[in-house]
């Protein structure tokens, strides 16, 4: 819990602030709003993505499955560009609220000559952005050293801060009770300025997608489950269940005394409480020493937070893309990408200006996307499962994120400028890549039945001759036509010759192992191949064979009638096409020696 909730728990460091920012006065009803829609909405949501994919794929995979093919491919590549926004925000944002809770420590802030610094909050300053660059640096380490550790640092980290977080509230609540009229003056003002009761649920629900970055975490709920031992749904719903409930109460508690106990000109740029409100309070109240350890306390768990984030990212890019064929060989390498998404933040650190609030947007736009994809997603599921009521429930569910997501964006559209940039980044870099490695040997193993078995073994000093067909047409005449085709164009004795026919099943897939079975069509042998792409399989096939039969394979094609740019297309886009110039790529890019190369004769 503490691994995945980091990144949740950490969001103490700087909700209150933002929330007292976006709602002034009406922040912990606004926040209440929120905790009613993370404990009635998210929670439930998620619990049925544990259910639904036990294994830590997540909603991601949930769509995948739901959609399949192409459509399936495109909505996950769109939906990782939303994941690495969210990801890689987290990194930014929380090293640079790192860097706030350093700089802004009246300590330090002495030290550094910043605490009269201007209007330029000290964390938005060249020192302040140096530092937030060291933190991505320092987490940059982190991932190249290995990570071996992290649940232990984790949990060391979550319970010390919640901890002190909890002392902070407790004191502070104890100063609304000590002292009556600071609850009966923020009420008073609360009703005043608003009038109606209705009318102040009514901006809360407004105001509420601006509090969205408390929604945070879910998905990295799930993603952990294959390291939980026992029964995983029942453990994964449990740690869902009781980071949702403690965070819950913190939430609540925090905004109160926030709202109530700061002077609202504290959280403007220049304020003490600007993005560290619990920090002001535990300096306010506690002494500066207690203070001071509140802070390196935060400063440590944003940090870790954006080591979760980059954790997260590093396991997302390695278990979609390269599966899809749609990254560089290198990104299952985790040190060189820990460079590449190094230099993103960095990227990303300098076009914000390390500000946190102006980061905000771009985070919970991540956020609310991917929770809204995994309410649609137990919406399909429910319904494909023909569950009317859970249905409408999950449908409502995902009306209410897809109004949540929609709001936060028109309210701060630099969110999903971010994250189109991100898709956009995806969009490209997946299409070039599998272009790229479209002549890749893609089958992961070739396995043949006894029938196959059978059908190959001969003397090894005759080569073995495979025709490719088409297995839309399985007509005698056709197969006679081949054979009669192959022995004009080449003079070879085609006796012996076996019929190779591969059914293409999901183009969009990459990477399959290759199942091959034997059968007899009308007197003539055949050998049956499912796989995502004809040239590809027919190369795999053609190896396999090589070096299982240990005979020369020879392949023999008609050539492709069309035009070699729309043929090149329909490779690309349907797994067929210009099947025996690309062929003949795959193996000569597979197989480097020309001696043991399979022949490929075409006519």
């Amino acid at each position: 819990m503490c691994l995945t909730g980091v990144d949740y728990f950490s969001t103490l460091g700087y909700q209150p602030a933002l929330a007292a920012v976006a709602a002034g006065a009406i922040a912990p009803v606004a926040t209440l709003v929120l905790v009613l829609v993370t404990l009635c909405g998210a929670l439930p949501v998620y619990r049925r993505v544990a259910r639904e994919s036990p294994h830590g794929t997540g909603s991601l995979a949930m769509l995948a499955s739901l959609f399949p093919h192409w459509r399936g491919k495109l909505i996950v590549l769109v939906l990782l560009g939303f994941v690495a926004t969210d990801f890689m925000i987290t990194m930014t944002l929380s090293a640079a609220d790192a860097t706030a809770h350093l700089v802004e420590n009246p300590a330090v802030a002495r030290a550094l000559g910043t605490a009269d610094s201007g209007t330029t909050p000290a964390g938005e300053s060249p020192i302040g952005i140096g530092i937030t660059i060291i933190f991505l640096l320092a987490l940059a380490l982190v991932f190249l050293r290995g990570f071996s550790e992290a649940i232990r640092l984790a949990s060391v980290l979550v319970a010390g801060f919640l901890a002190l977080n909890a002392v902070v509230i407790a004191v502070s609540l104890g100063r609304l009770v000590d002292d009556p009229p600071i609850v009966t003056d923020w009420w008073g003002a609360l009703t005043t300025q608003h009038g109606d009761p209705w009318l102040v649920v009514a901006i809360a629900l407004l105001v509420f997608p601006k509090l969205a970055l408390g929604l945070s975490g879910f998905e990295t709920g799930v993603a952990v489950m294959p390291q939980i031992r026992g029964n995983r749904i029942a453990g994964a719903r449990k740690l869902l269940a009781t980071s949702a409930a403690i965070m819950s109460v913190f939430l609540i508690t925090s905004s109160l005394v926030t709202v109530t106990l700061i002077p609202a000109s504290a959280f403007g740029p220049e304020g003490e409480a600007h993005g560290r409100a619990l920090a002001y309070l535990a300096h306010e109240y506690l002494g500066e020493g207690f203070g001071s350890v509140y802070d390196a306390t935060t400063i440590a768990i944003l940090w870790f937070a954006g080591a979760s984030a980059l954790a997260g990212l590093i396991n997302v890019v390695g278990r979609y893309l390269p599966h899809y064929g749609m990254a560089p060989a290198w990104t299952r390498a985790t040190r060189p990408l820990v460079l590449v998404l190094l230099g993103v933040a960095i990227v990303v650190t300098l076009a914000f200006g390390g500000s946190v609030e102006a980061q905000g947007g771009a985070y919970a736009t991540g956020v609310l996307v991917l929770i809204c994809s995994a309410a649609l997603a137990v919406t399909v599921s429910a319904h494909r499962a023909g569950q009317r009521v859970a249905t409408r429930v999950y449908a409502g569910i995902t009306a209410v994120f897809a109004y949540t997501a929609g709001a936060n964006i028109v309210e701060r559209p630099d969110g999903i400028k971010v994250a189109a940039c991100f898709v956009g980044g995806i969009l490209i870099v997946s299409a070039v890549s599998r272009i790229a490695r479209s002549t890749e040997l893609r089958a992961t193993a070739v396995h043949l039945d006894d029938v196959a078995n059978a059908m190959v073994a001969a003397p090894t000093d005759r080569p073995l001759l495979l025709i490719a067909h088409d297995p839309r047409d399985c007509s005698a005449e056709r197969y006679r036509a081949k054979l009669r085709h192959a022995q004009a164009a080449h003079g070879l004795c085609t006796d012996g010759a076996i019929f190779l026919e591969v059914s293409v099943t999901d183009s969009s897939e990459f990477e399959e192992e290759l199942q091959v079975s034997g059968t007899q069509r009308h007197g003539f042998p055949v050998l049956e191949v499912n796989g995502p792409t004809v040239p590809n399989a027919l190369a795999a096939v053609a190896l396999s064979l090589r070096d299982q039969s240990g005979r020369e394979p020879h392949l023999f094609f008609h050539w492709t009638e069309g035009n070699p740019i729309l043929e090149g297309l329909r490779f690309f886009v349907l797994g067929e096409g210009e099947i025996a110039a690309v062929t003949r790529e795959v193996l000569r890019a597979a197989e480097h020696d020309p001696a043991r190369r399979p022949w490929v004769h075409a006519a």
